[in-house]
């Protein structure tokens, strides 16, 4: 992802700017830990937004192909299009700090409060877009599997294995190859004792790809675990699918406001709301604004544990699951570097 960003020089200083752009350096960096900490990021498609939408055009059905004899008239056909559209919501995270540090520079302080901005945001992406927690968006890829009917209960077969394989039997059954999986951290025991009838593991850890990008894989498909609690384990042990058809929309780059005086009513010291000012503190406000839609809800299955109610396919390709949240997640750190 490239952005084009304002640039500061390291003497500026944070008290001379209070509002802007997060310096070119800095997030470049929090965008590359966002991607690195967010299973989704790694493994959906990102596309840059232009507007606060943006439609795609996906085939339905394509265009057919006609056996004819000579001089018979060739059959013609019309692909059949949708146009899913996804929308920009805002992401927000305050982060603490102290008031000394409006004297330091621009791009120090953002160098310092960096991995706080970063977790905050790639914790949140994951929830909202896996299980669609906190959310305002109007689908999660769990959510759409589930109303496609792509569930499988841990425990089916005899082995894991077996019962991944028949989770990707549902993506393909619709059409799909499986392009990967995501799954909890903890779930990677299991996977490290899968053997095959000779004894060999069937999860293969360290795989470096051309790009440069390190995955463990099964079944030859890259395997992508969630680092940073926002997975569900109530809900999916692991979630597969073609990932091409889960999109993500980068709409802007990463601003930033700084708070003085202001009242936190979400975050409590000594029991009482935080003000700012009486404890000497401030409160540096990142934002980013990006869309996610899974444009083929079928295009995903999840293993789900045992035990759980797996409903009936519903014959569709999304989910009509509503996002719980407003467009804006807020979250104060409590951090003070």
């Amino acid at each position: 992802m490239k952005f084009e960003i304002q640039r500061f020089a390291d003497s500026d200083f944070l008290k001379d700017n209070l509002t802007g752009f997060v310096p070119q350096e800095v997030s470049t960096d929090i965008i590359g830990d966002v991607a690195y900490g967010s299973s989704i990021l790694r493994t959906a498609t990102v596309e840059i937004m232009n507007s606060d939408s943006k439609k795609f055009s996906v085939f339905k059905n394509g265009v057919g192909a006609y056996w004819v004899d000579e001089a018979d008239r060739i059959g013609t056909s019309v692909p059949d299009w949708e146009h899913p559209e996804i929308f920009a919501k805002k992401l927000a995270v305050i982060v603490l700090t102290t008031r000394e540090k409006l004297n330091d520079s621009v791009i120090d302080v953002f160098g310092e409060v960096r991995p706080q901005i970063a977790e905050a945001f790639y914790k949140s992406i994951d929830s909202a877009c896996l299980f669609g927690t906190g959310s305002p968006f109007a689908q999660s890829i769990y959510g759409a599997a589930m109303a496609a009917g792509n569930a499988v209960a841990l425990g089916t077969n005899a082995k894991l294995d077996l019962d991944i394989s028949d989770v990707m039997s549902l993506i393909e059954a619709k059409g799909y190859e499986v392009t990967g999986f995501v799954s909890n951290i903890a779930f990677k025991n299991q996977l490290r004792k899968l053997r095959d009838a000779n004894g060999n593991q069937l999860y293969v850890q360290g795989i470096t790809d051309k790009g440069g990008q390190r995955y463990d894989a099964l079944y030859s498909l890259p395997v992508f675990f969630n680092r940073n609690n926002a997975w569900d384990a109530s809900k999916a042990v692991c979630i597969g699918g073609n990932f091409k058809y889960a999109i993500v929309g980068i709409r802007e780059q990463i601003q930033y406001e700084v708070l003085r005086e202001s009242t936190l009513t979400t975050i409590k010291m000594d029991g009482e709301p935080l003000s700012l000012a009486e404890r000497d503190m401030i409160g540096i406000r990142a934002t980013m604004r990006l869309g996610f839609l899974p444009i083929k809800g079928d295009a995903f299955a999840v293993l789900v544990p045992a035990g759980t109610t797996i409903p009936a396919s519903g014959g569709g390709t999304g989910s009509t699951e509503t996002g719980s949240g407003t467009g804006s997640t807020e979250t104060g750190s409590g951090t003070t570097p």
